[in-house]
């Protein structure tokens, strides 16, 4: 299956955090995209990987999301090395997708900044020839495939963005997404401990976030991302 648009988050819920109303307009638009998840999320302090994995898969079905797998590397220790640029070589060679979004550059959870650096080293490496991978069950090599554009969502920290997508009319369903991870986040009811994501506060950011964003571009709600590279226009108005 190739995929226009694949997205690689750290833990389950970091593609919904940072993309969801984005990928929601993308599918909406006829985009094909598909969610890699590096971990389980099994050092979270709420829930539980076998719960997170429930949650994901339901975001997923709610977003419309063509495919969802985890690699399954191991949370808060996994590293920028070649066992794991290779498994997510193997991915992009997979679904071959024009443009990748991944983690934050610079954010106050480690697994964020690792993951955006290990993913981006990876979809270089992805387009080397020299560079042999195959699938696992598949006798025959993959072919080198190198995405056109990587851009990075932003997370916890308020980095500033080099462009906004404008995702008015998607927030909504972004929300939905969000919520599927209920182990995770604000539960007046919930007797786990709390932490940093699960304040009402947190869930109230998000929003204020992308109306704020909206705000600066002149639209209702807005998704920021960062680039590695300029972004080229055919012309002025291209950006209107």
């Amino acid at each position: 299956m190739k995929l226009d648009i694949l997205v690689f988050g750290a833990h389950p819920d970091d593609a919904e955090l940072g993309a969801g109303a984005t990928m929601a307009k993308e599918i909406a638009n006829g985009k094909k995209v598909g969610i890699i998840d590096l971990t389980r999320g099994e050092l979270g302090t709420r829930g539980s990987a076998e719960i997170r994995d429930r949650e994901a898969a339901k975001a997923a079905e709610i977003l419309g999301i063509e495919v969802r797998e985890n690699l399954e590397f191991a949370d808060g220790f996994f590293v920028n090395d070649k066992t794991h640029q290779l498994a997510i070589i193997r991915m992009v060679r997979k679904y071959r997708p024009e443009i990748v979004l991944c983690n934050a550059v610079d954010d106050r959870h480690i697994d964020h900044a690792k993951g955006s650096k290990l993913v981006s080293d990876a979809c270089f490496l992805s387009g080397l020839i020299k560079i042999d991978t195959k699938l696992d069950g598949d006798d025959s090599w993959q072919d080198p495939w190198r995405p056109k554009q990587i851009y990075h969502f932003i997370q916890w920290k308020n980095l500033k963005p080099d462009f906004a997508v404008d995702v008015s009319g998607f927030i909504e369903k972004k929300n939905e997404a969000i919520l599927a991870y209920s182990s995770q986040f604000h539960d007046p009811n919930s007797e786990e401990p709390e932490t940093p994501i699960s304040s009402k506060n947190f869930l109230d950011s998000v929003n204020y976030r992308a109306r704020d964003l909206g705000r600066l571009v002149g639209v209702e709600h807005a998704e920021g991302f960062t680039v590695e590279r300029p972004i080229a226009v055919k012309n002025l108005d291209s950006l209107i």
